[in-house]
Order: structure tokens, then sequence, then C-alpha cells
């Protein structure tokens, strides 16, 4: 384990034998907002620096959009949490080559956005003003935290063709569960956490774990879906991807990779060209693939 992330969660596990409610305001705080800001990398600079950029309003924040090519036969790329549109820069020029009109953006409190933290609800509607403005999707490639947050806009009027899920995270649930049991805090903590969620980030909304998640009323979402995920992920478990095909099956296909990790397996090209592959061809649902 990293030694701040164990000093955080001694820290905290400390504050809740004292005053409690202080403990679980402070992992809230540290739940919510990424504690770091994704830059451009190296490699990704090229294509970033191509791209036409845009900015819409949500929820009173900037957003930073970008584009490229003319519009026409959209796909949109949904990053994850602590990322950053740039992460599929990989992807973007053999997007184009094949005729599609890359679109991405940095959620706000990520990338050159501005803002503090996102939510689920800031994505869903980041996407609803992109549909509004390029029409459907050819597909949505989206990865860990961002796969959450595109089924979700897929329940709730978004439309797309295609899907490409990379890491993603299937239960809402699982983003506290995770990050509570990578502190290891307290069960008095991690229920806390749970509570101030519901009623700080969602307020007035009920059933936020079930409708929040990937498998909430699957019969809603009928295009095919790919579903990317290692087998060495060490953020996200391999299970989440199970859930996700086991919910959409038979319109959900697996593959599973190896030794690439959670980070930076968007820029890999077995991954890169099963996503080109799925969403230039119809692919039909078929057996798990197991790629080295």
């Amino acid at each position: 384990m990293n030694i701040a992330v164990s000093m955080t969660g001694s820290t905290l596990n400390l504050i809740s034998r004292i005053a409690p409610p202080l403990a679980g305001r402070l992992a809230f705080a540290l739940f919510c907002h990424p504690i770091r800001r994704g830059r451009v990398r190296a490699a990704e600079r090229g294509v970033h620096t191509q791209a036409a950029v845009g900015t819409m309003q949500v929820c009173g924040k900037d957003v930073v959009t970008y584009r490229w090519g003319d519009g026409a036969d959209p796909v949109l790329l949904v990053h994850g949490w602590q990322s950053r549109g740039s992460r599929y820069a990989e992807l973007v020029p053999r997007l184009q080559a094949l005729g599609y009109t890359p679109i991405t953006f940095d959620a706000p409190g990520h990338g050159a956005s501005r803002g503090t933290s996102t939510t689920i609800l800031e994505y869903r509607e980041i996407i609803r003003q992109l549909q509004d403005q390029y029409g459907v999707f050819r597909a949505i490639i989206a990865n860990s935290f961002g796969v959450t947050c595109a089924f979700y806009a897929l329940n709730t009027g978004t439309e797309a063709e295609k899907l490409v899920a990379v890491s993603g995270v299937c239960d809402f649930g699982y983003l506290p569960d995770k990050f509570s049991e990578e502190l290891g805090l307290r069960t008095q903590t991690r229920h806390d956490l749970r509570r101030r969620i519901e009623q700080e980030l969602f307020p007035g909304q009920t059933g936020v774990w079930d409708q929040f998640s990937a498998n909430h009323t699957p019969t809603t979402i009928s295009i095919p879906i790919l579903v990317i995920h290692d087998e060495d992920d060490e953020m996200v478990e391999l299970e989440q991807a199970h859930r996700i095909v086991n919910a959409h099956a038979p319109r959900a296909r697996l593959v599973v990779t190896s030794r690439l990790g959670h980070r930076g397996i968007l820029a890999r090209p077995q991954v890169v060209g099963s996503a080109l592959d799925f969403i230039a061809e119809h692919a039909e649902v078929g057996p798990v693939q197991v790629l080295g």
C-alpha cells in the first residue's frame, strides 16, 4: 500500500475514535475531490494540440471540450476519475482514419476544466449537451468511472450505436467501498461516507446505489457492448466486468487482457485494436477472449 494512503487512513481512523462526524466529513471530502489533475502527457501532446477546443457550462462550471474532425459520425470518448480527455490520444487518429469524428471533454475538476470535483450527474449533462450538438454517437468509448457514467447516460436518454467499456466500474457502490478498503477505514466511517454521498451529492434522490450502476435496468440499453478489462487491474476488479457482461448478455462481449493493469490501458495496441475493430465492423457477441 502507498505510504501516503496508509497514513491518511490511519489518521482518519484515529480521528474517528475521537470525533466520528469529523472523520466522516474528511473522508467525504477526500472521496469527492480528485487528488491530482491529470496533465497532458508528452506522448499525447501532438494529438491534443490538433483538437478544436470548445467550452460549455455545466452546473455553473466551465467544461472544456475537444473535437477532431467536422462533427460527422461522432464517437464520444469518456475519461475516468483523475483523468482527462487526452488519454485517448492513441485512439483519436485511428478513429479519424476510419472516418469518425472523435469528441471528448475534461470533466469538472479534471484536466483544463474549472471546478474542484464532479459527479455522475454532471457527466450525464455534458454527454447530453454533446449529443444535442453532434447527434447520435456512432459509438461511445468509456474508461473506469467513465464507464459507469456512460451507462447512466444511456439509461437516461443518450443515444449511441455501440459502447466500448474499458476497465469499467459496474456497481456504483463499489466506488466508496474500494475507497474505504484502500484507506482501511473503520466501519462507522464507511457508513458515514455512504450516507453523506446520498444526502450531500444526491439530495432528494432515492436508490442512488442501484440507479447509477451499470447493471441497472439493462433492458433499456439494446446496443452491442464490448467490455475490455485486464485480469491484473489493481484498481477495479475483473468481477466488475463480468457483472456488466452478465447483466447485458447476449449483447455484451468480454475481452480479458493480462499484465496491462488499470493505468495506461487505453494506449495499449491490443486494446486500441479491439475497440476499433468492434466499432468499425458489425461485431457479433461471442465467448470470452483472452489477449496476452
